[in-house]
């Protein structure tokens, strides 16, 4: 294909597509696969759309345009309702724009057996298909923004526009944005811990552990034994770090915390999209332009709605729910089984400390799980996806990411779930213990509280999924184009050598010869790989995070620390991976982070509910407030003891050993003390007579007072964040008054127009 001097930049191509050579076709013998190879490029060719580069071992078919396709585009969007006022109206075409609309017709191409390229690459037919890096502002984006060197300073989030598109940079601006505002949170949350840290000496709860003589009831079948209260003043004092009276603060904050961060994205985002004249664009516009571009005889494709459809696809989503929570249900009988088994261990610390190395395994068991079930939900919500037939790749995108997040939220919070709410609540008591299958006792929760169970789940689950997650998004594309430079040096020895100097400026305005361009299309070739949902990963990563940090933050005041720090990395490495590890990103127009919005909103009210629960049913701040206030010493009179001084003992109950229902649950030998003394008595942890058993009056009361709390709390919060909300308008007066002036501006421009053609006809 030719051009003129005019039409002819540096950039001579805006697709590439790369088939395998078919060796029986270079016999001169047409294959199936040779055949569709060039109907499909003869249909390209009648929209004016045809380069061909051949290479020793590969088919390249560099892609163009021709100009009258982007003249046509800028002209229906002048004329069109909503996108009537975008950037792209006016000027030169941009690169990333040229992409997007010839990557449009690409999938829109569809030879005469309705195969399109999709399933033209599934069938081997193609092998695979990229846009180009544009290097000198590839070289520029290193230099202001992808590298590590930069991890403190700004981004340039017009640039990134500029050669990603709108979807990319708003990403970006929103996970700068939320990386800003985690700052207070990330101080709060250690100070939580320095206030617990700061009252370790004078506390009293810690001292009546430390220094306790209760015995405990043995908390495991066969080898467990009787156990001294005090054996566990390390886990008290760790317990006290967090669940503490500031717990409740920085609980309250970070809800409202959650709706603020929502409030000022959306003022952000509207200052951005209508600074790059996105604000109104329309996506159902923008699609009917690129339809009738691609075919000037197309029609509109409508929406349908299958009320069958939707219930299969709810009763499929249900059944996937289902195995999930079964899955979580599973890593709890993990974790009881396996409490019993490494008390019965011949090595002394994992004896000795069994439930808690149990909690541990079964962290990292969880951990392994969401691996593995990450993979299948995405899966599973691509086929029930395919089952919708949706109108558009956009409704696909929307209805896929509710999905995705839905299965991933229940397969990382079902386990957590249960920590908070149901663990050590439900076990039963000596003489009457729950078991699974008749034979493993279920957990129970340490004399100082459940929250550290909760603690050591979460820390374990966070960190190393932050941590293994960002090693492996950076090394594994950092590998693979390792290895490929090798294979790309040996494809690019047969290319030739250029003698032009002319090829190789960067600067220069002239067509570069085959070789130049072949040697750029294999650089671009040889990165790895990247498809429709590549960003799609990087905001449920960064969305999952967010939901750790708030909704359980009443159990983890260091998760919003850990994700600032991650933050700070995963910007320059997304940007780093993005620009330089893997091919460029199809330029997509939008002007709003989409269906994330409705999740994050979601998220943030879940936060409200979850932590009004954790604090209100798996902290012990409400047992600990009733105390100091209606049953312990300060409750009758004004004494010089401290109000607290008495509180584990009240929250333990009793019992006799030498009842046949007890000692069914109990061998002799676990009766045993270490010094060798037989006992007749043990507590456990629990409101409870200590003749009948029965749940006492003081157990009712905490229950009725857990519930006011909640109820409360929750009802504080949102009072909270609708102020919040009010408050934060979600448009600046800037922006407002901006796209007022810019209306007023277009509609003088369009007036002037008519005149002049007015007055051009009437002479």
């Amino acid at each position: 294909m030719y051009y003129t001097a005019q039409e002819a930049p540096q950039r001579s191509c805006d697709y590439v597509l790369v088939a395998h050579k078919d060796k029986e076709a270079e016999d001169h013998l047409e294959t199936q696969r040779s055949l569709k190879q060039k109907a499909f490029i003869e249909i390209l060719r009648k929209k004016n759309i045809d380069v061909k580069i051949c290479h020793d071992e590969k088919l390249f078919y560099g892609l163009r345009a021709p100009n009258e396709v982007f003249e046509d585009y800028k002209y229906l969007l002048k004329v069109s309702d909503a996108c009537n006022w975008i950037g792209d109206t006016k000027g030169a075409v941009p690169q990333s724009t040229r992409i997007r609309i010839v990557h449009y017709i690409l999938h829109h191409t569809h030879l005469d057996n309705g195969e399109d390229l999709t399933e033209l690459l599934k069938n081997n037919v193609f092998e695979t298909f990229f846009c180009l890096h544009e290097r000198k502002n590839q070289k520029e984006l290193k230099r202001k923004w992808a590298r590590w060197s930069g991890l403190f300073t700004g981004q340039p989030f017009t640039d990134v526009k500029v050669y990603f598109g709108e979807k990319v940079a708003l990403y970006y601006l929103w996970l700068s944005l939320y990386t800003k505002l985690l700052i207070p949170a990330a101080i709060l949350g250690p100070l939580v811990f320095l206030y617990g840290l700061a009252f370790f000496n004078s506390n009293q709860l810690i001292k009546e552990v430390c220094e306790s003589d209760i015995i405990m009831c043995p908390r495991c079948d066969k080898r467990c034994t009787v156990w001294k209260l005090s054996d566990t003043c390390v886990y008290a004092k760790v317990s006290h770090l967090f669940d503490n009276e500031a717990t409740v603060v920085f609980a309250m904050f970070m809800a409202i915390w959650a709706t603020l961060f929502l409030e000022l994205w959306k003022r952000q985002r509207s200052t951005y999209v209508s600074k790059w004249k996105v604000y109104d664009w329309c996506e159902e516009e923008e699609e009917l332009i690129l339809d009738i571009v691609n075919d000037s005889d197309s029609k509109p494709k409508h929406f349908r709605h299958s009320y069958f459809r939707s219930s299969l696809v709810l009763i499929l989503v249900t059944l996937m729910l289902v195995v999930i929570i079964g899955i979580a249900h599973a890593i709890v009988v993990f974790r009881v089984v396996a409490g019993p088994l490494l008390s019965e261990g011949s090595w002394e610390f994992i004896h000795d400390h069994a439930n808690t190395v149990a909690v541990l395994l079964g962290a990292v068991l969880h951990y392994l799980t969401i691996q593995i079930m990450t993979r299948v939900n995405r899966w599973v919500a691509l086929k029930l996806c395919e089952l919708e037939k949706t109108r558009s790749f956009t409704a696909t995108e929307r209805n896929f990411t509710v999905k995705m997040f839905t299965f991933q939220f229940f397969t990382l919070f079902s386990s957590l779930f249960y920590v908070a709410f149901f663990m050590g609540r439900i076990n039963g008591h000596p003489g009457s213990y729950v078991r699974v299958a008749g034979r493993w006792r279920l957990e129970e929760c340490h004399p100082s509280g459940c929250l550290t169970d909760l603690f050591i789940q979460m820390s374990v689950i966070l960190v190393l999924k932050q941590t293994l997650n960002n090693i492996f998004e950076f090394i594994v594309p950092w590998l693979k184009r390792c290895i490929r430079m090798k294979a790309a040096k040996k494809m690019e020895r047969k290319c030739g050598n250029c003698y032009r100097k002319t090829c190789r400026d960067e600067n220069g305005c002239v067509e570069p010869c085959d070789i130049c361009k072949l040697r750029d299309w294999l650089r671009n070739y040889h990165l790895a790989d990247t498809n429709a949902f590549s960003l799609f990963n990087e905001f449920l990563e960064m969305v999952i995070q967010f939901s750790f940090t708030t909704i359980f933050v009443a159990a983890f005041p260091l998760a919003p620390l850990l994700a600032f720090l991650n933050n700070v990395f995963e910007i320059r490495l997304d940007a780093i991976k993005m620009v330089s590890l893997e091919r460029r990103l199809v330029p997509k127009k939008t002007n709003d982070i989409g269906v994330w919005t409705n999740v994050l909103e979601a998220i943030g009210v879940l936060a409200v509910i979850a932590n009004g629960l954790v604090i209100g049913i798996s902290s012990d701040f409400i047992p600990r407030l009733l105390y100091r206030y209606y049953y312990g010493p300060c409750a009758y009179s004004d004494t010089n003891t401290n109000c607290m001084q008495g509180y584990i003992r009240n929250t333990l109950s009793t019992v006799n050993l030498t009842q046949a229902l007890v000692r069914k649950d109990f061998k002799t030998s676990q009766l045993v003390t270490d010094t060798g003394l037989n006992v007749t008595e043990c507590s456990y942890r629990d409101y409870r007579n200590n003749e009948d058993y029965t749940l006492t009056s003081q157990f009712w009361l905490i229950l009725a007072v857990r519930f006011a709390f909640i109820i409360l709390f929750e009802h504080v919060l949102v009072v909270c964040k609708f102020i919040a909300a009010w408050f934060v308008p979600n448009n600046p007066l800037q922006v407002k008054n901006q796209r007022l002036e810019d209306k007023q501006k277009r509609l003088k421009e369009e007036l002037r127009q008519r005149r002049l053609y007015s007055k051009t006809t009437d002479v």
